[in-house]
């Protein structure tokens, strides 16, 4: 007898995922595991319950960023940096994003000002970086 069983696993159930604060929490882990589509899941009902949580959309441009969904990670990203203009994480994030679409023109004023506020070496190289693609 030889048949073919197939045995699904039960779906991983994060204890109140939908609450905004555990939400957070849990796609932070995930992410940090380079686990978007995951994050996403949890991400999608928190931002439900609140819509505005500065938190939650930060950690969902993440997770688009990760999966190259670039033009959603640049609707939250910009929708972050406008809220938030002194946010040099969203700020960087935009710029990268814009880079990754070949939008250098657009990214260069994030990416300098990014390094700017928050003087990371690797801010400053990404803009150098599309200063040189800029110059080509």
């Amino acid at each position: 007898m030889n048949e073919n069983v197939e045995i699904q696993a039960p779906a991983v159930i994060f204890p109140g995922q939908s609450a905004p604060e555990s939400a957070y929490q849990t796609a932070f882990d995930l992410l940090a595991r380079r686990a978007p589509k995951e994050a996403l899941e949890v991400l999608e009902p928190a931002l439900e319950v609140e819509p505005d949580n500065t938190g939650l959309l930060t950690m969902r441009a993440w997770a688009y960023l990760m999966r190259a969904q670039l033009q959603r990670a640049e609707a939250d990203l910009t929708r972050l940096v406008e809220e938030n203009p002194s946010d040099d994480w969203s700020r960087h994030a935009l710029g990268r994003c814009l880079e990754r679409q070949s939008r250098y023109a657009e990214a260069l004023p994030h990416l300098r000002l990014a390094a700017a506020m928050s003087g990371d070496p690797d801010h400053g190289l990404a803009a150098l970086r599309v200063e040189r693609l800029l110059a080509d």
